[in-house]
């Protein structure tokens, strides 16, 4: 038996160009793990079962393409304890597929090398690469291109899924930036974003980070009212987070807003 966390994530920063040639947005984000995680459990078996969420299809789609890379029958029997909010913008179904890859992997006779283990996660989405690596990452083209980065991990962080939100389809999101052609000036919006993380060195340094290009939340001005030194939307939401410098703010952040939704309180993590 082999198991290991499937940390959540933050998008600290999303700006998001035109559609490319492929289909998919040009995306330049920074990505930072929390300490918030699911946990999933690998053991052999006689065929390919994933227990413990019904509504998985990312394991088992990790799973299968990997027995498929690997020339193997797909024998293992996952477990999947979920901690992370489901359909949040945090991650969690794709950091549960990094997570069963590297486990299960690492149980294969011939286990495939990082970078082919890279090229099959990004196959699975944009984000389930950068759960096979550790730290802070810059990712570009639609997401899955990952250069790693420096950035400060001292703060605390304050998760708010605001009552009654529903996740809009990412699909429907992105539509919805189409409509109003969000993606004019990327270039120049891009270029801004890697300017401000080269002077990234102090927690409130954080602040200057843009705005997500894709949705916004007045929780987020609520949230830096109270004390955040930056708040946003993470990914295509619809969770929002506030970043804190010390404790007490946050948790008194987090003792005004209960009413509004759901709340967790949790830090920055290198690893799963």
């Amino acid at each position: 038996m082999t198991r290991a966390s499937a940390t959540a994530k933050l998008n600290l920063a999303l700006v998001v160009g035109p559609v490319r040639a492929d289909g998919k947005h040009e995306v330049t984000t920074v990505m930072q793990r929390l300490a918030l995680a699911d946990r999933v459990e690998l053991n052999p078996g006689d065929g390919l079962t994933v227990e413990g969420f019904a509504e998985d299809t990312l394991v088992r789609a990790a799973l299968t393409a990997l027995a498929l890379e690997a020339g193997v029958r797909p024998r293992w029997r996952a477990r999947i304890s979920k901690r992370i909010p489901v359909a949040s913008g945090l991650g969690g179904g794709s950091s549960d597929a990094a997570t069963a890859l590297r486990l299960a992997n690492a149980m294969l006779d011939e286990p495939l090398p990082e970078h082919r283990l890279h090229e099959l996660a990004r196959t699975l989405g944009a984000d389930v690469p950068f759960f096979l690596t550790s730290g802070p990452q810059l990712g570009e083209e639609e997401g899955g291109a990952l250069t790693p980065l420096e950035l400060p991990q001292d703060y605390f962080v304050l998760l708010v899924l605001p009552r009654g939100a529903a996740k809009r389809s990412t699909a429907a999101v992105y539509d919805d930036f189409d409509r109003r052609d969000g993606g004019d000036g990327y270039d120049a919006r891009r270029a801004a974003l890697l300017e401000t993380i080269s002077a990234l060195a102090r927690p409130r340094d954080l602040g200057a980070l843009p705005p997500n290009d894709l949705v916004s939340s007045p929780l987020a001005d609520e949230l830096r009212a109270l004390g955040a030194l930056r708040a946003d939307v993470s990914g295509a939401g619809p969770t929002v987070y506030g970043l804190f410098q010390h404790r007490q703010p946050a948790d008194a952040a987090r003792q005004r807003l209960r009413s509004r939704g759901r709340t967790w309180l949790t830090a920055p993590a290198w690893y799963g």
